[in-house]
């Protein structure tokens, strides 16, 4: 590491002090944009009330719902009174038909893809098994193609008839540069993969890491829809997290932020697939427990077993009594309370929320896990954030990509002039 050391110079003039704000930022949003938002987040709302919530006057929003409403993107729709009586009432909803677009999350074991209407209801959902490790770019092309034609089918919809295709890949991703650094899924690297999916597809493409879209699948339409700050702790074949705040998915000045599965928690400690020692995944993701188990309980004759059978016999050992199954997931959830009390620490989130298929095996959230978390957390006397666990499985996740695709194709829509 290079440190650079000099004196400050005189400043010349008046070169002024304070954050150079842009003088439009996402705070700022132009009102049609705030009012679309709005409008979507409700699922329908009066005119009246959009502007009693937005702060602005009526004749305002009715100025930019008349565009909204021109360019197909919001209608109008009418609800009877509770009383039965007199004229139905006329709200606002956003124009469901007016777009699909598609979300997938690519993994170790398995792809999914879902298909979304711009209101965000779901269409078509498909799932393609996969032979676990990384393959080369043409061998994933290839499966992205087949599964969402798979969904195009079950939706009865054609693949151009998509606006966006949101992705989801493990790994180190720049989601504006559509670059995957390294990913667990891919035997290459600094892969664009943004754009050759595109151009294999002919559709547009926007990727993000995909524990990034697990936090989005829950500001969209999940329990972070009400919250300002919240985090998701994933725990599959890797250990991911996803920080929303104010409302907004936080990257990092890189866009490669909030990689806790890559936190060290242990000096030359145990091998990670990322490549380095030490890190957090090493001891809590699920090749994590299969590597103790193979050497603690002798098991290296099934090694060629699928990881997720390996898994269950593990877990079913602990919940029958055997102390050296027990004791891994017991190893393991102590880990991962250094991690949540990292956590914590570092960004006193509103609420944690545990997520992916192996919190099935609840030795890992267990109360002692809690507990040992609540001693590493800083004693300031107040209230620790709540946990809580969503053993949903890899739709939701490709549910978060589909909200990342509606998002882009928003802003791109509501941006035009």
């Amino acid at each position: 590491m290079q440190v650079q050391t000099s004196l400050a110079a005189k400043p010349e003039g008046r070169p002024g002090s304070g954050p150079l704000i842009p003088p439009l930022t996402e705070s700022a949003r132009p009102l049609r944009q705030q009012v679309f938002e709005r409008i979507r987040a409700a699922g329908q709302i009066p005119r009246a009330q959009l502007a009693r919530e937005l702060a602005v006057s009526p004749a305002s929003v009715t100025s930019a719902t008349y565009e909204l409403i021109a360019a197909g993107l919001i209608e109008e729709t009418t609800t009877a009174s509770p009383e039965g009586r007199g004229r139905p009432a006329v709200s606002l909803a956003v124009r469901a038909e007016a777009l699909l677009v598609a979300g997938m999350k690519l993994s170790d074991h398995e792809h999914t893809a879902v298909i979304v209407d711009f209101a965000g209801n779901l269409i078509a959902s498909g799932m393609m098994r996969r032979r676990p490790g990384a393959v080369d770019l043409h061998e994933l092309l290839e499966a992205t193609e087949t599964l969402l034609d798979q969904v195009c089918t079950q939706a009865g919809i054609e693949r151009r008839q998509l606006a966006a295709l949101g992705m989801g890949v493990p790994g180190f991703v720049d989601t504006a540069e559509g670059v995957v650094l390294w990913s667990s899924v891919l035997t290459g690297r600094q892969v664009p993969l943004a754009t050759e999916v595109s151009a294999r597809l002919s559709v547009p493409v926007i990727i993000d890491n995909d524990a990034n879209l697990v936090a989005l699948a829950e500001l969209w339409f999940g329990v972070g829809r009400g919250l300002t700050d919240f985090a998701v702790v994933t725990i599959e074949h890797g250990l991911g997290m996803g920080f929303v705040m104010n409302h907004r998915l936080y990257r990092g000045a890189q866009r490669l932020g909030m990689e806790l599965g890559h936190t060290k928690v242990q000096l030359d400690g145990a091998l990670c697939r990322c490549g380095q020692r030490g890190c957090l995944e090493a001891y809590v993701a699920d090749y994590a427990l299969a590597r103790e188990a193979t050497t603690a309980l002798d098991w290296g004759h099934r090694e060629s077993q699928p990881i997720e059978l390996l898994l269950e016999s593990l877990y079913d050992h602990a919940k029958g009594g055997d102390a050296i199954a027990h004791s891994i997931f017991r190893r393991a959830g102590r880990y991962l309370a250094v991690g949540l009390s990292n956590v914590v620490n570092l960004f006193d989130p509103a609420l944690i929320i545990l997520s992916g298929n192996r919190m099935r095996y609840d030795y890992l959230y267990a109360p002692e896990t809690l507990d040992e978390m609540r001693n590493l957390v800083i004693r300031s006397g107040r209230p620790l954030p709540p946990i809580e666990v969503h053993a949903w499985g890899d739709q939701l996740w490709a549910r978060g990509a589909t909200a990342l695709a509606l998002s882009s194709v928003t802003e791109a829509l509501l941006n035009r002039r």
